[in-house]
C-alpha cells in the first residue's frame, strides 16, 4: 500500500493515524477507500457536526429528526409526511442532465425508505448570469434531468425557485426537496435488527458510474472544464423506470411487514448501507462482496463497496420471509439478491466484514460504528470576513444619490419562472390545489391508492444568497421567516422546516464563521416561530474559479392546514400579454399591507442591503439588512386564516420589496390595475423585510380586516385601490425616482412573460 493512498482518497495523515488506530494495524486498500467515503464531508459532517447540534429539532409533532433518512411529522388523521431536502451540486457541474436527475432519484428513495410514498418534489435552482452559451446550457440541462426523471417516475415537481447569480457561474447549486405520505404505522427506521437477519440488495446491477461518486465530488474542490471532464465516471446515472418499480416494490414490502429495516444506497453506497444499517442496530453484518449483481466486468471489491449506482436499496429480512420478499420482487420485476447476513458483535462491538463468499476469505473487517458515527469532528477556526464592514458601509444602498428609472427596475426584478415549470407533470396523483408558480403550493394529503384525509400540506423552498452574504444570520432569520410565510398564505399552519446549507470550503476560516452564524439565524427563527429542523444537509467546497459561492441556506418549509371549509385561494392563471382587461375587479377593492412599519412615513428607516433592487438594478452588494420582529410575525401566522376568509387575494412581500409583490398582485392574482394612494420613498417600495403581507380586499370587508389587526395587535395600512389598467405608485423625493411607477397593466405583462425562457433560447 502505498503512503500516499490516504491523501489521494481525501484523508488527511491524522485520519489516516486515526484509522490506524481504530484497527490497531494498518488498513488494507479496501478498508482505507471505505473510511474514505465515509469519512467524507458529504458522509459523516465532520466540520459542521459540531454547529448543526444548536438546531432545534423536537416539537409536538416530530416523529423522526435529523439522523435517519428523512425527518417525519404526524399531521394527524392517522397519517404521517416524511420530508427531506439534498444536494446535487457538484455533479450537476459536470454533467448536469444526469446529475440532476439522479439528485432527484435519491432524495426519493430517502423517503420511500422510512415507508412514505413519495408526492412531491421542488428544486431551488441556482445558476450564473444566463449571458454564456455555458450557462445556458447548465440551466437547460438541469431542469431537463430533474422534468425527465420526475415525469417518468410518476412524482409531480410542484414547486421550487431560480436564482441568478455571479457566483454560481461554474458552481450551480441543485437542492431538491421531496416529501411523502404514509399511514404512521408504517414508519420503518434502517437498522439491521436481528442476528442471522439476511441483507438483501434491491433493484440495479452495480457499476462503475458513480464510484466515489457525491462522497467524493462534495468534499473537494474543483474549478476548471479540464478539471470537470476528468470527473465524468463520477457521476451516477439514472434510471426512472426501474425507480418506479422500486418504489411500488418496496412499499409493498412494507405493508405486508416483510422488512425489519431498509436502507438507500446514497452517498458512499453498499458501504454506507451496511454499515449504517449494521451500527443503528449495535449489531454487525457479514457481506458477500461476490453475491453483488454486476453489471460490468472486472469489478473489484473497492468499486463494487463505493460505486454510488443508482436504484438499489438494501432489505433486512428475516429468513421466514426470504420468500414472500423474493416473490414480491418478481412481481415488480425487481432484482433481489441476498448478499449478506447480520452477525452477533465480538466482544461488544459490531464488525463489517466483506468477505470473497459468505464462509470465504475476508477482504476487510471494521467496526461498523466507526465508518457510521465516528468520523473526526472538527471545530474549525471561525473568522469574520475582514472586508465585512467595509463593504456594509462603502455600498450602502441607502446612501444613494441619483435619478433613477423605476418603471425599468420594476421590469427587471420581475422573473417568469414559468418555462421551468411547464416542463414538470405537477398533477401527477391530482393532488395539487395551488400549482407551482405562487407563494406556496398547497397538495390533499392524500396517498394514491392508500388513506385519504381532508388535511392538505403546503410546501415551499427559499434561499437568498445576496441576503446571506452580508450578514448571514441576520439573512436565515429572514430566509426561515419568508418560507414560513409562503405556507402561511395558503391559510396553512408552519409546523416544519428542513435545510440545505451551500458554502464554500470549509478550510477557510470565513466559511465556517458563515456557517456557524446560519445555524445561530435559523435556530433563533425556527424557536421563535415553533419549526423544528427535522432534517438536512451540508454541501461544502462549493466555488466558483477558486472563489468561494456566497452562502446560501436553502429552507425547505412544511404547513399542514384542514381543507374542510377552504375558500379556495387558487390564484388565477396569468393573462397573455395580447388579452385585453375584461375580468377586472370593481373598483371597490382596497389594497392593504398588514405588519412592518408604515412605508408612507418618512422618518422610518428601511434598510435596502441585500435586496433585489439594490443588487440587480443598482449593483451594490453591501448594506445593511433590516431587521425583524419575530413575534409579530409568529402573530400573522396565527392570525393570517382570519385575513384569507376577509379577502379575495393574499401575497406575502419578500424579494423585490412592495414594489414587487403588489406587481405580482397584479400579475398572479388580480388582473387589474393598482394606485397607490400617498408618496413612498424608494427605500419603502424596495426593502425586502418578510413577515408582512398584501391583501385585495372588497370595501365591504375594510373595517373588518382594520378590526382583526386591531384585535391581535398587528400594524396594517391601507396602500391603495384596485382598479383600472395601470400600476402607479408616486415615489417621494429622498432619491429622483421620476414619476415613480406609472406602467400600464399589458406593458408589465409584455415584460414579464416569458423573460426567463427569452434569456434561455437567445
Amino acid at each position: 500500500m502505498s503512503n500516499s493512498l490516504h491523501v489521494e482518497l481525501g484523508l488527511t495523515d491524522e485520519e489516516f493515524q486515526e484509522i490506524k488506530n481504530v484497527l490497531k494495524r494498518d488498513p488494507n486498500d479496501l478498508e482505507l477507500a471505505m473510511y474514505a467515503v465515509m469519512w467524507s464531508e458529504h458522509c459523516s459532517y465532520k466540520s459542521s457536526r459540531v454547529h448543526l447540534k444548536r438546531l432545534p429539532t423536537t416539537g409536538p409533532r416530530v416523529l423522526v429528526g435529523p439522523g435517519e433518512n428523512a425527518g417525519v411529522i404526524d399531521a394527524g388523521d392517522g397519517m404521517a409526511v416524511a420530508l427531506r431536502i439534498e444536494s446535487h451540486n457538484h455533479p450537476s457541474a459536470i454533467e448536469p442532465t444526469q446529475g440532476a436527475a439522479t439528485g432527484a432519484g435519491g432524495i426519493l428513495r430517502d423517503i420511500f425508505t422510512m415507508g412514505a410514498r413519495p408526492i412531491a418534489l421542488l428544486d431551488p435552482l441556482y445558476v450564473g448570469p444566463l449571458d454564456t452559451p455555458r450557462h445556458k446550457w447548465l440551466l437547460e440541462s438541469i431542469v431537463r434531468g430533474i422534468s425527465s426523471y420526475g415525469n417518468s417516475v410518476g412524482v409531480p415537481t410542484v414547486g421550487g425557485e431560480i436564482h441568478i447569480e455571479p457566483c454560481f457561474g461554474e458552481n450551480p447549486l441543485v437542492n431538491v426537496m421531496c416529501v411523502g405520505v404514509m399511514p404512521v404505522e408504517r414508519l420503518i427506521l434502517a437498522q439491521a435488527s436481528g442476528v442471522g437477519n439476511f441483507a438483501i440488495l434491491l433493484g440495479s446491477r452495480t457499476g462503475r458510474d458513480g464510484i466515489g461518486g457525491v462522497s467524493v465530488l462534495a468534499s473537494q474542490e474543483f474549478n476548471s472544464q479540464a478539471d470537470s471532464s476528468a470527473k465524468l465516471p463520477n457521476v451516477q446515472v439514472g434510471d426512472p423506470y426501474e425507480e418506479k418499480r422500486l418504489i411500488e416494490a418496496c412499499l409493498e414490502l412494507l405493508n405486508q411487514k416483510l422488512v425489519v429495516g431498509i436502507q438507500d444506497l446514497g452517498g458512499a453506497g453498499l458501504t454506507c448501507a451496511t454499515s449504517e444499517t449494521a451500527a443503528r442496530a449495535g449489531l454487525g453484518m457479514d457481506v458477500d462482496i461476490n453475491a453483488v449483481p454486476l453489471r460490468e466486468p472486472n469489478m473489484n471489491s473497492v468499486e463494487i463497496m463505493t460505486s454510488e449506482s443508482q436504484e438499489r436499496m438494501l432489505a433486512i429480512v428475516e429468513p421466514v420471509a426470504l420468500q414472500d420478499v423474493l416473490d414480491v420482487c418478481r412481481k415488480f420485476e425487481i432484482r433481489a439478491t441476498v448478499v449478506g447476513t447480520v452477525t452477533e458483535p465480538e466482544n461488544g462491538v459490531g464488525y463489517l466484514c466483506i468477505r470473497n463468499g459468505l464462509e470465504g476469505e475476508i477482504l476487510a473487517k471494521v467496526p461498523a460504528k466507526s465508518l457510521a458515527d465516528e468520523a473526526p469532528l472538527y471545530n474549525r477556526p471561525l473568522k469574520r470576513p475582514s472586508n465585512l464592514d467595509e463593504k456594509l458601509s462603502t455600498q450602502n444602498p441607502n446612501s444613494l444619490v441619483g435619478k433613477f428609472d423605476l418603471n425599468a427596475d420594476i421590469k427587471e426584478l420581475l422573473i417568469d419562472e414559468s418555462w421551468i415549470y411547464r416542463q414538470y407533470d405537477h398533477q401527477l396523483f391530482l393532488n395539487t390545489v395551488i400549482p407551482p408558480g405562487f407563494d406556496g403550493t398547497l397538495l390533499r394529503l392524500n396517498e394514491p391508492g392508500g388513506l385519504k384525509t381532508s388535511k392538505a400540506v403546503a410546501i415551499s423552498t427559499d434561499g437568498n444568497p445576496t441576503w446571506c452574504a452580508i450578514d448571514p444570520m441576520q439573512g436565515t432569520i429572514l430566509t426561515v421567516v419568508e418560507g414560513a410565510m409562503n405556507v402561511a398564505v395558503t391559510g396553512s399552519e408552519p409546523v416544519a422546516i428542513v435545510n440545505c446549507l451551500n458554502l464554500g470550503s470549509p478550510e477557510h476560516p470565513e466559511v465556517m464563521w458563515q456557517l456557524s452564524e446560519i445555524v445561530n439565524g435559523m435556530s433563533e427563527a425556527c424557536l421563535a416561530l415553533g419549526t423544528p429542523v427535522v432534517g438536512g444537509n451540508v454541501s461544502l467546497y462549493n466555488a466558483n474559479d477558486g472563489e468561494d459561492i456566497d452562502p446560501t441556506p436553502v429552507i425547505g418549509t412544511l404547513g399542514i392546514r384542514d381543507l374542510v371549509g377552504y375558500k379556495s385561494q387558487v390564484p388565477k392563471v396569468q393573462k397573455s400579454s395580447n388579452e385585453n382587461v375584461s375580468d377586472a375587479l370593481p373598483s371597490t377593492n382596497v389594497i392593504v399591507l398588514v405588519g412592518g412599519p408604515n412605508p408612507f412615513e418618512e422618518s422610518q428607516e428601511f434598510l435596502l442591503g441585500g435586496s433585489s433592487w439594490a443588487t440587480k438594478c443598482r449593483n451594490l452588494k453591501g448594506g445593511y439588512l433590516p431587521k425583524i420582529d419575530l413575534g409579530e410575525v409568529k402573530t400573522l401566522i396565527k392570525a393570517i386564516h382570519l385575513f384569507i376568509e376577509k379577502s379575495n387575494a393574499v401575497h406575502d412581500i419578500s424579494s423585490g420589496g412592495i414594489g414587487v409583490g403588489l406587481a405580482k398582485l397584479i400579475l398572479n392574482y388580480l388582473n387589474t390595475g393598482i394606485e397607490v394612494e400617498g408618496e413612498m420613498s424608494a427605500a419603502a417600495l424596495f426593502c425586502e423585510l418578510p413577515g408582512r403581507v398584501v391583501l385585495s380586499v372588497d370595501e365591504k370587508n375594510e373595517k373588518s380586516v382594520f378590526e382583526i389587526a386591531g384585535e391581535v395587535g398587528l400594524p396594517i395600512y391601507r396602500l391603495g385601490v384596485a382598479r383600472g389598467n395601470r400600476f402607479v405608485v408616486k415615489t417621494s423625493k429622498s432619491i429622483d425616482c421620476g414619476n415613480g411607477i406609472d406602467l400600464e397593466i399589458d406593458e408589465l405583462k409584455k415584460s414579464y412573460l416569458g423573460n426567463l425562457e427569452k434569456l434561455v433560447i437567445q
